[in-house]
């Protein structure tokens, strides 16, 4: 039997880790930490590290991201190890659903998205992330073009919901919640690993150097 890794954001860990219960998948999963976000750039050179020091050990590899701000910098790395990613934008696309999420933008674009995850860490990974307690002036700057916030809602959670309201308030937007589950998450994730299909690396693959060969980073 071929062995799978998941290579996934930490925005998703929970609703990943329940899908895989629940289908009895028999995969290994990496994490690797939400925050990056902050800095996408980085999302690609910690994706490079985990993938080429997993390749070795794993038929198939798959990557649980979408494009999430990567500007498309991530599917040569993809090619490179021979790796398969989620098909998708980001998260928010992924949980309201393609066509949903389309609607939604096209009607009012200026929409701020929420998922479980970002409630959770809206002051550690907003607030905090983006300097907001230390220069609460950017927030006019960053929060000022929006409409309102859709909390894209996993799980009813009155203290999620709270918590949204919350933040709604400090941004000053109207806030309006949507149950949406895991939309199409899971679907998608199951198309790429209940496929029989391996992915090859480019031809002439090779582990790259050892982090410590290649200097100071």
């Amino acid at each position: 039997m071929s062995r799978t890794a998941l290579v996934i954001c930490g925005a998703l860990g929970r609703e990943v880790k329940d899908i895989v219960e629940r289908r009895r998948w028999d995969v290994d999963i990496y994490g690797v930490s939400a925050l990056l976000h902050l800095y996408p750039s980085r999302i690609v050179e910690e994706l490079r590290e985990k993938l080429h020091a997993l390749r070795p050990r794993y038929d198939r590899l798959v990557v649980v991201y979408g494009d999430c701000g990567m500007t498309g910098k991530l599917e040569p790395l993809l090619e490179e190890v021979g790796a398969a990613r989620l098909r998708g934008p980001h998260c928010y696309e992924m949980f309201a659903g393609e066509e949903r999420f389309r609607q939604r933008a096209d009607e009012r674009p200026g929409t701020f998205f929420l998922t479980d995850w970002l409630v959770r860490n809206f002051d550690r990974a907003v607030v905090r992330g983006l300097g907001l307690d230390r220069h609460p002036e950017l927030k006019s700057m960053l929060f000022g073009n929006y409409e309102a916030v859709l909390f894209l809602r996993q799980v009813p959670n009155p203290r999620l919901a709270a918590k949204a309201r919350e933040i709604a308030a400090y941004l000053e937007l109207p806030l309006e919640i949507e149950d949406v589950g895991l939309g199409e998450l899971e679907e998608r994730l199951a198309c790429l690993v209940e496929s029989h299909e391996v992915i090859s690396p480019s031809v002439g693959y090779a582990a790259p150097p050892t982090p410590s060969a290649w200097g100071p980073r």
